[in-house]
């Protein structure tokens, strides 16, 4: 590229992958038009108008670099990410995880990205995709039908997808705190969530109603294919009688101080926003139907008056080939200007997402000055990614969340509980070096 020829990059969604992907590339000089199609047009899950808004959770899991997830954060905050510094900005207690208050971190993203010169922000819906100059498609597991046709004429492929159910949200004033009492789990006094105790009886009982509850009926051309990570919860339950007792609903590390006993089973509520006057049931995604929440979730213990400021839903979420689609820049194999980014590519969650944004702006800032993009480390939680939605067997790719099974092994015999803290060490040792090669 010329000296005298403009610096311009188009990057198509307002999520926490586009709005990465704009800011990344805003910071090497890079002019950025940044089309979100809210409010214009909404996705059946969102919705508020304002960009990088979370649906599913306010929690963007583990703090601990201990953990995948964590050290995935800890790498984005070493990278300069702007949605690890709102989410520092807007957090919110939650434990051993970062949780943020939702509005706040929303509209903390948008008033920078509005504040910066080289970020011009566009609200229209995007229904075909520029040739002239490079292009970002970050338009995420809720991809529009007219932008989902344009992206399937152009990769030449069918679409992979998946349904991912989202948990409801209960205001804290209509909790019965006589029944719920303050822990985390096997911490000393009081902790970060509110838990809602069961007796065998009363879980026995939710577990029937569960059962027999009815569910949002799919359309035509919808599958029961569900990621295994977000299952509905009595889809889980249909697994069997103690299913949940072993899973979200387990209560291992908590004791009830009214009984000093430990309960059969247990739903924890996690803060929601900074005021505290939100809850959210941890776990509890679902596709029942609104009466049925209101009925079934009414019988928890504590949550005998709730009202729900949000009832579980499920949305498809869709995602492409990558393995088969991709190079390691994120580019496409069979037209170098286009580039995708977030969870459309195949990584699943938040911080995946913001992962997958930050490298794709890194990247196409790299292609228009003529440069090889250096694919970060494969020790990293960064290059971790890269390499499963690029790099994986594309005959049977699904997403995926960061975790430790998608870094190589570390060398000799570790001790379980050893290995977070070697495979962290090893990955920040690695992240030093390959920062230096973007610093500003």
């Amino acid at each position: 590229m010329s000296d005298g020829e403009t610096r311009q990059v188009t990057v198509i969604g307002g999520g926490l992958a586009g709005c990465e992907a704009a800011w990344q590339l805003s910071r090497r000089g890079v002019d950025v038009s940044l089309f979100e199609m809210k409010p214009v047009v909404f996705s059946p899950a969102h919705r508020s108008e304002h960009l990088a808004e979370l649906v599913c959770s306010n929690s963007l899991r583990s703090a601990s670099p201990e953990n995948a997830a964590g050290l995935l954060k800890e790498e984005l905050r070493i990278m300069g990410s702007l949605i690890m510094e709102a989410a520092d900005a807007t957090a919110v207690p939650a434990g051993g995880a970062l949780a943020v208050d939702r509005e706040r971190f929303s509209r903390y993203i948008e008033e920078r990205l509005a504040a910066c010169d080289a970020i011009d922000v566009i609200r229209e819906e995007v229904t075909t995709i520029p040739g002239d100059s490079p292009v970002i498609i970050a338009t995420g597991p809720l991809t529009s039908d007219a932008m989902a046709e344009r992206i399937a004429h152009l990769t030449g492929s069918d679409y992979l997808y998946f349904y991912d159910a989202i948990s409801p949200i209960v205001h804290a004033d209509s909790l019965d705190l006589d029944r719920v009492f303050r822990a985390s789990r096997y911490a000393d006094g009081e902790g970060d969530y509110l838990n809602c105790p069961f007796s065998k009886e009363e879980y026995e009982r939710f577990w029937r109603d569960l059962m027999e509850g009815s569910e949002v009926a799919l359309h035509d051309f919808e599958d029961k294919k569900c990621f295994d990570g977000c299952l509905p919860i009595e889809v889980m339950a249909r697994r069997g009688i103690d299913t949940l007792a072993f899973g979200p609903m387990k209560p291992v590390g908590l004791v009830d101080p009214r009984t000093g006993k430990r309960p059969h089973a247990v739903i924890q509520l996690r803060q929601e926003n900074n005021e505290a006057t939100l809850y959210n049931m941890v776990g509890f995604q679902t596709k029942l139907t609104w009466p049925e929440q209101r009925r079934i979730f009414r019988t928890i213990p504590g949550l005998e008056h709730a009202e729900f400021a949000r009832y579980g839903s499920i949305h498809r979420n869709t995602f492409i080939n990558s393995p088969a689609l991709l190079k390691e820049t994120l580019q496409l194999q069979s037209e170098g200007n286009i580039f995708f980014a977030g969870q459309i590519t195949g990584v699943e969650g938040y911080i995946e997402s913001t992962a997958s944004g930050l490298m794709a702006g890194m990247s196409a800032s790299c292609h228009l000055a003529g440069k090889d993009w250096p694919i970060p480390p494969r020790e990293t939680a960064l290059g971790a990614l890269i390499h499963h939605v690029t790099r994986n067997d594309a005959k049977h790719f699904q997403p995926m969340n960061i975790n430790f099974g998608l870094f190589p092994r570390l060398p000799g015999r570790i001790r379980k509980r050893e290995r977070g803290r070697q495979y962290a060490q090893r990955s920040l040792q690695c992240m030093a070096g390959y920062r230096h090669k973007f610093r500003q």
